[in-house]
């Protein structure tokens, strides 16, 4: 299947965005002197409710199409899987997954160290996220678009959890923020991923299993990382209005479509 090159150019465009947000992260954290935990919660809620909404309403259904419900059940799980080992092997102290409030990091020993290795892990938790949010810019800017955004929004809070260690560490904001936007190339780095490996092999039946296999890894990060973030973060009732907030959204711009 041939793409043309505005279509891929888009979704890597998508692609680093989202990425770089947690260079945003970094700039928050040294603008603000204290994060809002009510508005952190609300949009990762609303992030997981868009990702989780256009998994199973937009990118299962053509998945279906495309796949027999083995290999579409089969790829769906393959997805989760692919990010929960990511998942099981970093460290659960350094793993974004199970970070604490970025005003708790203050008092912990070692915190360049600290900030290095989340910077790493979270690195390594955005490549498949890069992926994912390529090719969904791939398929169509109408789901890339609400899907990047999503992750740009969650990988704003990775960006404060990495910088905020490293600059009280150093003293240095420049420091702090490299190290935050460094660790947002991972995603674009997946997507040039995409575009060598997969590629090559492009055809409706792989293309039905990367969708089915994205939903997959959208759907861990959503229940895995974000909502159990929305509520650490805010309240219960904050999380739940962000996640309905975000399919209604979704819901809408779909059906405008």
């Amino acid at each position: 299947m041939d793409f043309e090159p505005s279509q891929i150019l888009i979704a890597f465009a998508l692609t680093l965005f989202a990425g770089l947000a947690t260079g945003i992260g970094s700039l928050v954290a040294f603008l603000t002197k204290r994060t809002n935990t009510r508005f952190l919660s609300l949009t990762l809620g609303f992030s997981a409710g868009v990702m989780i909404y256009i998994s199973f309403m937009e990118l299962i259904p053509e998945a279906r199409e495309i796949l027999s419900d083995l290999y579409l059940v089969l790829s769906f799980f393959g997805g989760i899987a692919f990010i929960a080992v990511i998942d099981f092997l970093i460290p659960e102290d350094e793993n974004p997954h199970e970070l604490h409030l970025s005003e708790d990091m203050n008092n912990i020993r070692g915190l360049k160290r600290m900030g290095i290795m989340l910077a790493l892990s979270i690195g390594i938790h955005n490549f498949p996220e890069g992926i994912a949010t390529f090719m969904s810019g791939l398929k169509s800017p109408d789901v890339g678009i609400p899907i990047a955004l999503a992750i740009a929004m969650h990988n704003i809070p990775e960006g404060i959890a990495v910088s905020v260690p490293i600059y009280h560490a150093t003293g240095s904001r420049r420091k702090a923020f490299w190290y935050s936007f460094l660790s947002g190339l991972a995603e674009p780095l997946g997507a040039l991923v995409a575009i060598l490996i997969l590629f090559p092999f492009w055809d409706p039946v792989l293309e039905g299993i990367v969708m089915s296999a994205v939903s997959g890894i959208m759907v861990f990060i959503s229940i895995d990382e974000l909502l159990p973030g929305a509520e650490r973060f805010g309240r219960h009732h904050l999380s739940i209005l962000g996640f309905i907030a975000g399919m209604a959204v979704m819901a809408v711009s779909l059906l405008l479509i």
